[in-house]
C-alpha cells in the first residue's frame, strides 16, 4: 500500500484546527478553539489525542457551558430531523440507527419520550446511536428517563464524549 500523508492535528494552525475540529461536539467550536490552545504534541495527531485535547476542554467548563453542548443536540428522530435540518454527522449517526426510517407509532413514541424527557431535565436525550439499534435506543431512553437531573447530566456528559470519539476516529487514524 502507498503511504498517504496526511494532516496533522499537531502542525495545524488554530483556523485549520476549529475548521476541521469544530463540530465535533455538536454546534460547540468554541471547544476546538481552547483545545488549541492546550500543550498539544505528536501525541495528539491521532483521534484519541485530538479526543484526549476536547474532552479536557469539555470535562473543564463550566456547568452551563456543558448544559450548552448538550442543548446543542438534536431530539433524537424529532422535528430537525424530519426537516433535513441536522448536521450532516447527526444525520448520518440517526440514520445508522434506522432513526430515518420509523414507523408512525415509533415517531410518536420518540416524540412523546423526547418531550418528557427535557422537561424533566432540561436538555434532549443524548445516546451515541451508533452503539445502539433502535430497539435498544429506546430501551435506554425508557430506563433512563426516570434518573435524577445530576445523574442524566452525568450520562448525557458521557454519551457526548462517546459520540465525539466516534466522530473523531471517522477522521483520523
Amino acid at each position: 500500500m502507498p503511504h498517504t500523508r496526511r494532516e496533522r492535528p499537531g502542525a495545524m494552525s488554530r483556523a485549520r484546527f476549529v475548521e476541521c475540529f469544530g463540530g465535533i461536539f455538536e454546534n460547540s467550536p468554541w471547544i476546538a478553539e481552547r483545545a488549541f490552545d492546550l500543550e498539544r504534541g505528536p501525541a495528539h495527531d491521532t483521534a484519541n489525542g485530538v479526543h484526549s485535547a476536547l474532552t479536557r476542554v469539555f470535562r473543564s467548563a463550566s456547568e452551563a457551558e456543558r448544559l450548552g453542548v448538550l442543548n446543542a443536540h438534536p431530539d433524537l428522530a424529532g422535528k430537525l430531523a424530519q426537516a433535513k435540518r441536522l448536521t450532516d454527522n447527526s444525520t448520518a449517526e440517526q440514520a445508522s440507527a434506522g432513526l430515518d426510517a420509523l414507523t408512525d407509532a415509533e415517531r410518536a413514541s420518540f416524540e412523546s419520550l423526547n418531550a418528557h424527557y427535557v422537561s424533566k431535565h432540561g436538555f434532549p436525550f443524548i445516546i451515541a446511536v451508533r452503539d445502539h439499534d433502535k430497539a435498544g435506543i429506546l430501551a435506554a431512553f425508557q430506563r433512563r428517563i426516570d434518573n435524577d437531573r445530576e445523574a442524566e447530566m452525568s450520562e448525557a456528559c458521557r454519551q457526548v464524549e462517546r459520540i465525539t470519539e466516534l466522530r473523531l476516529k471517522d477522521l483520523l487514524p
